[in-house]
This record gives structure tokens, sequence and C-alpha cells, in this order.
């Protein structure tokens, strides 16, 4: 038995990874909402809110797909290494 991952292991691992990513990123933008939809009709705070939130919103989707994007080079690593396409 080798104590390297095979590449379903590797496969598996991405899978979870990418769900754990994209569900925090769906649970941030519902909580985002929230804060917005109670800070509504407070005139100034309101639109200092929804700034703040747009911006983060547009921060942790660009962090999601990077991370998604490493996982994604990290499962075709693996996936050369098993299959022996090493370069």
């Amino acid at each position: 038995m080798s104590d390297e991952p095979s590449y379903r292991d590797v496969q598996s691992a991405v899978r979870v990874e990418k769900f754990r990513i994209w569900f925090a990123w769906f649970c941030g933008g519902f909580i985002m909402l929230g804060i917005a939809i109670a800070a509504q009709d407070m005139a100034v705070v309101s639109v200092v809110t929804q700034t703040l939130l747009v911006v983060l919103g547009i921060l942790s989707t660009i962090a999601a797909v990077t991370m998604t994007n490493r996982l994604n080079r990290r499962a075709v690593e693996a996936r050369r290494k098993v299959l022996g396409d090493d370069m």
C-alpha cells in the first residue's frame, strides 16, 4: 500500500472542499442580504451598508472562485500523477 492518496481520494476531497467553499459563500450572501434588509430603513446607514456589502460580496466571490480554481489545479496534478502524465 502506498502512502500517497489515490486519484479518487483526491477527487472526493476536492469535491467536499468545493462544497464547503460555495456553501460558506452562499451563507455569507444570505447573512449580508439579511443585514441589508435590516438596514434599509436607515437613510445614510443603508447606503453605506449596501455599498460595503456589495464590495464584500465581490471580494468573497473572487476569493471563492480563486480557491475553486486552485482546487481544480490540484486535482489535475493528482490525475496526471496517477495516469503517469507527469511532465
